[in-house]
């Protein structure tokens, strides 16, 4: 069994139903939801947006391999009702790098291994300057160590909000 912790968000629709229906099909599919945080409201990050986002850390034992964990988190996402054609359209009329979505799930680690292929780069490359990540993270794994930059969540948390990063 491999621990996974992922990131699950969104800011269209009612974000809080979609995030407890994450929650099942992770639990359906990936395997067993062993802590989730609560969920935490924050401002959009990287694009202009009028709706907050909702975000909530989830830790999971899972027997896929990363690979599989992000093909199910892919199918989760479009099941839920992710579209990124859409997100790519506005993106294209806005000239921002991010767009609105109904969810969005991220692997942020998977147990402590470090990879970076084409598709998939683990641990989550922009964990440290992102309160909406590190705030519930810090809530359910402060001990984690990053396998990269080897500091725990809680260090991380404290320097970015030292630093009043956003």
């Amino acid at each position: 069994m491999a621990r996974v912790i992922l990131i699950t968000g969104g800011n269209v629709g009612d974000v809080k139903d979609t995030l407890r229906r994450a929650q099942q099909e992770i639990n359906r599919s990936l395997g067993v939801i062993l802590r989730c945080s609560h969920s935490y409201e924050s401002k959009a990050w990287g694009f202009t947006s009028s709706d907050n986002f909702y975000n909530q850390a989830i830790i999971v034992d899972t027997d896929h391999t990363p690979e599989e964990v992000l093909d199910s988190v892919l199918a989760i996402e479009q099941k839920l009702g992710r579209n990124r054609q859409e997100e790519a359209a506005i993106k294209a009329q806005t000239g921002e790098r991010f767009a609105p979505r109904a969810i969005d799930i991220d692997i942020l680690f998977y147990d402590d291994i470090v990879m970076d292929t084409p598709t998939l780069t683990i641990p989550h490359p922009l964990i440290q300057n992102r309160d909406f990540v590190l705030r519930p993270l810090n809530e359910i794994a402060p001990d984690k160590i990053h396998p990269v930059l080897n500091k725990t969540i809680h260090t991380l948390f404290e320097e970015m909000e030292q630093a009043g990063e956003e």
